[in-house]
């Protein structure tokens, strides 16, 4: 992975996106000449909107320049100070403090999984990482940079990642005044997981690469590629794609390059005259088609499409339908790739940039260390199977006290360690109650694809037992936790009772560390809030 940052941090992009090919020639809608794509550079990385106006647009009586940096004088004192000095931008920071609002500033409202909604007042020139900044502050939520920022639009039945640098004020004005337009607050991530696991989300029949590589794909390059300018990847593939103002939809060969999508319209030939344009991305963008078959008649529900930043109707969307999850998912990462380029990566790094130049105390568990205090002087458990018993039997002896406090109101502890046991996992976040198969895979598939993305939920088909729901290579899968009763005592257990737990807490977080009888370990719980 550092070998990849490193390499990446050395690419500089040049040129200009614009560089379009002649796609009409004699009044037809054939392409015609267009460049190869080893001539047509990535556009220069464009600095985050706000880079500038962050420094500039300043409250007037609140703020003065001292000595060329910013000073903040206020009677309200700081709430937040370890986390103002280290981690708030300075727009989070004006919204945090209200005597400290710029002049420019507007109302938006912001929506959860559940659909409530909470109005803040931002500046106008506020970001989409400024604003999840903003809600985890206001609602004491774990900062692990999956927080993301959503364009939910519909009466078109679409949604969108709003990416971290893009200006909120900016897509709020492409929305018309008469449609319901939404922004959501929720969890993905695998918002930046393709810079992590590109092979994951690039298969190689789908990927090649024009270039002194002879159309070989280097996988340890692969991300390095998309972002280069002197390369050129393409992504190619059939798709569904429904014909304008007709209902019906055709199977065509795709062809994604840096000068824009384009289909062929003579089986699987991409040479010029074969291929027709579609569309570029420089004012348009991708959004995730939300019941394709049930909106659009689609041949299967893995629908996506490309919108004009202006467009407002379903006659401006140019619909698209992939044959399965992985197939749609790397389509919409190379759109996003080959349209912001840098830029995400940038957004990428941006939040481990922060913790090394101003380390804070950190979630990760590597930052954990397990400690003896039993003796005269405390010590450091280096030991893993140590380490490893020692929370097991505090885990224990945790649960033996409070099933002794519950035994103490004069009924048999044996019964009430069983109650207990059951009601514990009721207050972790990772458990969602009577929720359904459907609802738990939109919620797992809302939150992101990746390996481990789990959560626990009631059977609906037997009430006695438990569902884990859990994705792995972008397809969820749904395992069922039977009780097994022994000798009086009630344990939990995947695998018909050959690995056996006293609650639900102890079996995720065995599995959070053991594979076992799953496919792989638990890494990422689904969780909802409420603002």
């Amino acid at each position: 992975m550092s070998d990849m940052n490193n390499t990446l941090d050395g690419i500089h992009t040049s040129g200009s996106l614009e560089e379009k090919a002649e796609i009409y020639q004699s009044g037809r809608g054939n392409v015609s000449g267009f460049p190869s794509p080893t001539l047509i550079p990535l556009r220069a990385p464009l600095p985050t909107p706000n880079a500038q106006k962050i420094r500039t647009t300043l409250c007037k009586g609140n703020r003065s320049n001292t000595k060329g940096e910013e000073s903040i004088s206020s009677p309200v004192p700081n709430p937040f100070p370890e986390l103002i000095a280290s981690a708030l931008t300075p727009l989070v920071y004006e919204c945090l403090l209200p005597s400290t609002k710029s002049s420019a500033t507007q109302v938006i409202k912001v929506y959860n999984e559940d659909n409530t909604s909470r109005a803040v007042e931002v500046p106008s020139d506020i970001t989409a990482r400024d604003i999840c900044q903003l809600f985890v502050l206001k609602n004491h939520c774990i900062d692990d940079h999956s927080w993301t920022l959503f364009e939910h639009i519909s009466h078109l039945g679409i949604e969108r990642t709003i990416e971290d640098h893009e200006s909120v004020m900016e897509v709020l004005s492409g929305w018309g005044m008469d449609t319901d337009c939404r922004l959501y607050f929720r969890k993905n991530y695998a918002k930046y997981e393709f810079f992590r696991k590109p092979l994951d989300f690039f298969p190689d029949h789908m990927v090649s690469i024009s270039s002194e590589t002879n159309g070989m794909v280097d996988h340890s390059q692969l991300i390095q590629t998309f972002l280069n300018s002197s390369t050129c990847p393409e992504i190619h593939g059939h798709l569904h794609a429904k014909e304008q103002s007709r209902k019906s939809w055709k199977k065509f060969y795709f062809v994604l390059r840096r000068s824009g999508l384009y289909f062929s319209n003579k089986g699987t030939s991409k040479e010029p005259r074969h291929l027709q344009f579609i569309a570029d991305f420089s004012d348009s963008d991708v959004y995730t088609v939300l019941s394709a078959k049930k909106l659009h008649g689609s041949p299967t529900d893995y629908g996506f499409c490309v919108k004009s930043t202006k467009g407002s109707s379903s006659r401006d969307l140019k619909l698209l339908c992939a044959d399965d999850e992985q197939t749609r998912t790397c389509w919409i990462t190379a759109m996003r790739l080959l349209k912001y380029g840098m830029e995400l990566y940038q957004n990428f790094i941006q939040p481990h940039q922060k913790q090394k130049a101003s380390p804070m105390r950190s979630i990760s568990e590597n930052s954990l260390v397990a400690m003896d205090f039993s003796g005269q002087k405390s010590r450091v458990i280096e030991n893993p199977s140590e380490a490893m018993s020692v929370a097991v039997e505090e885990g224990l002896s945790w649960r033996r006290k409070s099933c002794h406090r519950l035994s103490g109101h004069g009924s048999p502890s044996t019964s009430h360690c069983s109650l207990s046991n059951i009601a514990l996992h009721l207050a972790q976040s990772w458990f969602h109650g009577k929720l359904s198969r459907e609802e738990a895979q939109r919620l797992i598939t809302q939150q992101g694809l990746i390996d481990g993305m789990f959560l626990l939920r009631d059977s609906q088909s037997n009430p006695k037992t438990f569902v884990l729901s859990l994705c792995h290579t972008q397809k969820i899968k749904h395992f069922q936790i039977i009780p097994v009763d022994e000798d009086g005592e009630l344990f939990y257990s995947l695998d018909d009772g050959q690995t056996r737990f006293t609650d639900l807490i102890q079996l995720v977080e065995f599995y959070q560390l053991n594979r076992g009888v799953l496919p792989c370990k638990l890494k990422h719980h689904c969780a909802r809030i409420a603002l």
